[in-house]
């Protein structure tokens, strides 16, 4: 005889667990701000974020790229572990063991409801040892101050954190193009750190995002 409890553990979960409809719930006579499992969120308006990258460029120059940068850093990796304890709790098995898709369903949901833009993977040069991350519409590129180079030292350090985690192995991150420079989305490289120097380099001589991948395929040919 097949018992109710049995199927209900075996159950396969196929819902996105970070749909915004569900994964959000606020209180408006409150003000709060809650996820599914009742953690505060917190919403940051355009103008604290704007306030954020003035005070920085004010108080420390152009050393405010490292520190967004490590900023990113501490962030990536909280996240992860965050990312994990959520997905492990609702489907009821770790992280590493889900499909690729049911991975990307919720890192890109993920992404969106949390309101840091549209995240994809570019995996098309896996075989060449590196990942290819885009993110369209990123709110923070979108108020960070114009440069003649990338700006998104925070997601930089965010993905690198992240994605080091996730394959258990210190990665680089680099980013080839930005929403700042007229892109249509921010590119971010992934890979072994001596392998992206290339990269760069590329972005100091202001290549173009498929001119610095065709200098990285190059390079291990």
């Amino acid at each position: 005889m097949v018992l109710v409890a049995d199927l209900l553990a075996e159950t396969n979960l196929t819902a996105n667990y970070f749909a915004t409809d569900v994964y959000v719930h606020g209180t408006l006579e409150l003000g709060l701000l809650e996820n599914r499992r009742g953690e505060r969120l917190l919403a940051l308006p355009d103008t604290l974020i704007q306030a954020i990258y003035a005070g920085l460029d004010n108080e420390t120059g152009r050393a405010s790229m490292l520190v967004l940068y490590n900023c990113g850093r501490w962030w990536g990796k909280n996240f992860y572990t965050r990312f994990c304890e959520e997905m492990t709790d609702y489907y009821n098995r770790p992280v590493t063991s889900l499909s690729m898709p049911e991975f990307l369903q919720a890192l890109r949901q993920c992404w969106l409801t949390h309101g840091w833009g549209q995240i994809s993977l570019d995996s098309n040069y896996r075989e060449q040892g590196f990942l290819v991350i885009k993110v369209r519409a990123s709110a923070f590129i979108d108020h960070a101050p114009r440069l003649e180079r990338p700006v998104g030292f925070l997601e930089t350090g965010a993905l690198q954190a992240f994605f080091s985690e996730l394959s258990g192995q210190p990665l680089h991150c680099v980013q080839t193009d930005c929403e700042s420079l007229g892109a249509e989305e921010n590119c971010f490289v992934l890979g072994i750190k001596e392998r992206l120097t290339m990269a760069e380099a590329g972005v100091e001589q202001r290549l173009s995002h498929a001119e610095i991948m065709t200098l990285l395929v190059e390079q291990g040919a």
